[in-house]
């Protein structure tokens, strides 16, 4: 208040560039900061609900795959509560692209990222993801997979998936044009 008891207006404070750059930057660096974490990432594309929550997917390492399933062998063993799987090829390129895809399969699995396709049982697996356990063992040749869980429906598809996979890797692109990767019992 003035002398005469009348309100002053004070002219509105200016940010200096320097001081605008530096608040921005504050902001964009805590931003990154929480977007980094699994859960800042997961909760970020729960929010967006759109493509930016789906999986990236090379279609081009899976049509090799599919077009070179005669050079890979696979072995499913039932275990109490799920499967142990090991799939393995003697082609240095194939070992690198099965290594590759299961475990970009399992951390797009882990953030909680969608994943498309025409399988019956991947869906299930995706949507009670924190419901099984998943070990991956990287061998010479390719990869070793234990799933288990303690839930019954989530233990059949565990089951099923390892013979989706399996009809891929004896049918290559037959099963997947047959649906469900050629899910034969």
């Amino acid at each position: 208040m003035g002398g005469d008891g009348q309100c002053q207006k004070r002219p509105p404070r200016r940010m200096t560039r320097a001081v605008a750059i530096r608040t921005c930057s504050g902001a964009v660096a805590a931003a990154l900061g929480a977007l980094s974490t699994p859960a800042g990432r997961a909760a970020w594309l729960a929010a967006r609900g759109d493509a930016a929550s789906r999986a990236p997917v090379d279609m081009a390492a899976y049509m090799e795959l599919f077009q070179r399933h005669a050079e890979i062998r696979r072995t499913v063993t039932k275990i109490p509560g799920g499967v142990r799987t090991v799939t393995e090829s003697d082609a240095p390129e194939l070992v690198a692209q099965l290594q590759a895809h299961v475990t970009t399969m399992y951390r797009n699995l882990d953030r909680g990222f969608e994943m498309r396709c025409m399988s019956a049982t991947l869906p299930v697996l995706l949507r009670n993801a924190n419901r099984y356990r998943r070990r991956i063992t990287l061998t010479p040749h390719g990869v070793a997979v234990t799933e288990t869980s303690n839930d019954g429906q989530v233990v059949k598809a565990i089951r099923g998936h390892a013979r989706e996979v399996s009809g891929f890797v004896r049918d290559g692109m037959a099963a997947m044009m047959a649906g469900g990767m050629g899910g034969r019992k």
